[in-house]
């Protein structure tokens, strides 16, 4: 996992006590396998984890997600991260996530992430029950 790869910051700070809990740790490995350009839910990180929820990996990501690509756990609905949603379109549109237009309604006319298109799956991903398939 890589301290820096947050471009200044995000959601959480890097941890500097004793070890990441057991679980946080978990989910920050999950979200360094998310490829540039995708994103997957607080939901899906739980569901691939087989544990917790997405509130559950959404503290984590609140308490230690600088420490990993956070613009790349994302709400389900594809509204971005409130406070963080400069810096997280940066991130997006440097790694060309799909994006969807803003509507003139939504605040700041900040775009929504086309979940449709930029939503992973995990393919190709080992991880808890999500062996490669080597057929």
């Amino acid at each position: 996992m890589s301290q820096d790869q947050t471009g200044g910051g995000g959601p959480g700070t890097a941890p500097t006590g004793p070890e990441l809990p057991d679980y946080a740790e978990r989910v920050l490995d999950v979200a360094d396998l998310i490829p540039p350009g995708r994103v997957m839910t607080y939901g899906d990180v739980a569901e691939w984890l087989g544990e917790g929820g997405p509130r559950q990996v959404g503290r984590v990501m609140a308490l230690y997600g600088s420490a990993v690509p956070w613009w790349r756990v994302v709400r389900a609905d594809g509204t971005l991260l409130p406070g963080h949603e400069l810096r997280a379109l940066e991130h997006y549109r440097a790694e060309g996530t799909p994006l969807r237009a803003a509507s003139r309604q939504s605040e700041g006319h900040v775009p929504r992430l086309d979940m449709r298109h930029a939503r992973w799956d995990g393919t190709g991903a080992d991880g808890p029950g999500h062996e490669q398939s080597h057929t």
